[in-house]
């Protein structure tokens, strides 16, 4: 019989806290469990090839983190889509709302700080806050203590609801230093695979819920740069909170079942399809933005100028291009690009999709049409 995989401690305010158990926890290594492992490392290890492969893979990973950054954002309740966030970050006026964009650019933000970061810090409990403070600069819920872990009491559950009839009420600020400094020496270890390390360490901090507000974009955050500071992933090109988002209420009951039943394997077999599942799709979308890319450059190779090339590798970063950022960016003149972007126009890489003639938006529609592929979701 499965047992809970922490204990309920009443306290003398007169509710009931759940403290989880230090990991990690027994695991039954039964056949199906090794299985699905073994296809996820064999993809994630496949999506790290074709990483790896990429002439400019810190080029072609910005999308994939943007889109990483509007699903994690999207379990959180934010409406901004992929496309608004590209096309807002190249410089283009749109009507989503400001805040659901700057939640979206500030998780963006905070996940290629945290990849900087871990040159000079390991994944720690004070990356957590740095990361913390990142996400929280200038939000909605910015009063929630940002950069701090919680000295009050938080609960998760429906709307309205109190501590009393809350489905799960997390440490208590007495316990909660102590959780948080176990789970910090958990993800030093090195002895379980490293998918199992990380699927346990996603519940716990969870579970922990360390913070007054954004504990799930932390919590995802934890998945990606886990990853890459373990070097199983290039570059974060997994994103992971597709996956949740899809199957949300799915994964918030195998979190629950962890909780009441202990049950871990549930919980492995459902994040370890994730990784696998998200991989092929990764792979799928890298390899054929790279075609097009490729095709792009034998297009414009016998141009007179290398210009409209260095826009195609801009594209690779954001499909979404206008002349007065790019400008900018690339320190040239407003005329000469707009000379490449109109060459660019004539090989039918872009449109212009503003409609206006002045601030002109244009897109390579190709790209965009692969990123905003929805998630595909089977076993």
């Amino acid at each position: 019989m499965k047992r809970p995989s922490g204990r309920l401690i009443k306290l003398s305010e007169g509710y009931k806290v759940y403290i989880p158990d230090p990991l990690p926890p027994s695991i039954e290594w039964d056949l199906s469990t090794i299985n699905v492992l073994s296809e996820a490392d064999r993809l994630l290890g496949q999506l790290a090839g074709e990483g790896a492969k990429l002439p400019n893979p810190h080029i072609l990973m910005r999308p994939f983190v943007a889109k990483e950054a509007v699903m994690s954002s999207k379990i959180e309740g934010t409406q901004a889509t992929l496309s608004d966030v590209l096309a807002a970050r190249a410089g283009a006026i749109i009507e989503a709302d400001v805040k659901d964009l700057k939640e979206v650019n500030n998780y963006i933000v905070a996940l290629e700080y945290g990849i900087k970061r871990l040159k000079s810090l390991p994944l720690s409990l004070r990356l957590l806050i740095e990361l913390h403070e990142r996400l929280m600069h200038k939000v909605r819920g910015y009063y929630a203590t940002p950069g701090e872990f919680r000295k009050t009491q938080n609960w998760i559950g429906v709307a309205g609801c109190t501590l009393a009839t809350a489905t799960y009420v997390p440490p208590s600020p007495d316990y909660l230093m102590n959780c948080l400094s176990e789970l910090e020496k958990f993800l030093y270890d090195k002895t379980l695979p490293p998918l199992i390390q990380i699927a346990l360490i996603h519940y716990q901090f969870e579970a922990i819920h360390p913070f007054l507000d954004c504990n799930g974009r932390v919590g995802r955050l934890l998945i990606t740069l886990f990853l890459v500071e373990r070097k199983i992933l290039p570059t974060p090109l997994l994103y992971l909170s597709a996956f949740f988002e899809v199957n949300r209420q799915e994964y918030y009951a195998r979190l629950l079942a962890v909780t009441k039943q202990g049950d871990w394997n549930g919980w492995l077999h459902y994040f370890l399809n994730g990784v696998a599942r998200q991989s092929e799709d990764a792979i799928s979308r890298s390899f054929r933005i790279n075609q097009l890319l490729d095709g792009w450059r034998k297009a414009t190779a016998g141009l007179s100028t290398s210009l409209p090339n260095q826009l195609i590798d801009q594209l690779a970063a954001n499909p979404f291009i206008t002349i007065k950022k790019t400008a900018k960016s690339m320190k040239t003149s407003y005329t000469t690009i707009a000379r490449a972007i109109k060459k660019l126009e004539e090989q039918n890489i872009i449109q212009e999709i503003s409609g206006s003639k002045r601030n002109r938006v244009y897109c390579a529609k190709e790209i965009l049409a692969i990123l905003e592929e929805p998630t595909k979701i089977h076993n």
